[in-house]
């Protein structure tokens, strides 16, 4: 949650022209540990970029009449009570908190306590590749963990190696991160959930011995519906 500092903060007192209603925002008894604090959750991304869109769940502490989900419009703007259209696009979640907080600390709240929560990333996609039921690439709406993904996708498949589980992630500063995960650990509360950004690629990997096992019992089965197999293969292996 961001705090914006204002010099001479107003309450509001009556009701603004054109307004349709009045407010004072709550007095807060820990404002400042509540300072410190983000509410952004910290699955989204420190670097995220709003994006046009993308829904987002805006509350200011103590004024519940405030409070709106909204979608960013083509523009790259929102829509809110009071201070009107609000451009958001491009910015990160913590700043656009500060600039929608400088809007009402102007003329209608003091000291505003703006939160806002992603609640879909209509912008972003992941791609989910491997021994999964679907592969394919995957609209990022809202925060998704690793679990979550692999859902979407239908689980892994029948030769899914789910101990090991590949991330890939590119770093703002255009640095490759290879993570790997065990989803059983994972699924049992051993392991962490890890949440998913924007263009990461998720690879289940195959079990090697499952699928070993399978080619040699296909083999067999292929041998015994047509014997010249077998017999052909023996012939040109030396």
């Amino acid at each position: 949650m961001t705090s914006l500092p204002s010099a001479e903060p107003q309450q509001i007192g009556a009701v603004p022209a054109g307004g349709g209603f009045s407010m004072q925002a709550a007095p807060s008894p820990n404002s400042a540990a509540r300072a410190g604090r983000t509410a952004t959750p910290a699955a989204v991304d420190a670097d995220y970029k709003i994006g046009v869109n993308d829904l987002l769940e805006i509350d200011v502490f103590g004024v519940s009449e405030l409070k709106r989900i909204v979608r960013v419009n083509t523009t790259g703007h929102i829509s809110m009570p009071l201070i009107g259209l609000v451009e958001v696009a491009g910015l990160s979640p913590s700043d656009a908190e500060a600039l929608i907080a400088l809007q009402y600390g102007k003329s209608y709240l003091q000291d505003p306590q703006v939160s806002i929560f992603i609640k879909e990333f209509t912008s972003q996609r992941i791609t989910l590749d491997g021994a999964v039921v679907r592969p394919g690439i995957y609209p990022l709406t809202g925060q998704i963990t690793l679990l979550r993904a692999l859902a979407m996708a239908g689980g892994g498949s029948q030769l899914a190696d789910l101990e090991e589980v590949m991330l890939f992630r590119l770093t703002p500063d255009g640095q490759s991160l290879v993570e790997k995960h065990d989803v059983l650990k994972i699924r049992v509360g051993e392991a962490p959930d890890p949440a998913l950004r924007g263009d990461d690629v998720v690879v289940v990997n195959r079990n090697t011995a499952r699928a070993t096992l399978r080619d040699s019992l296909f083999r067999d089965i292929l041998d015994t519906i047509n014997p010249f197999s077998a017999t052909y293969r023996n012939a040109v292996t030396p």
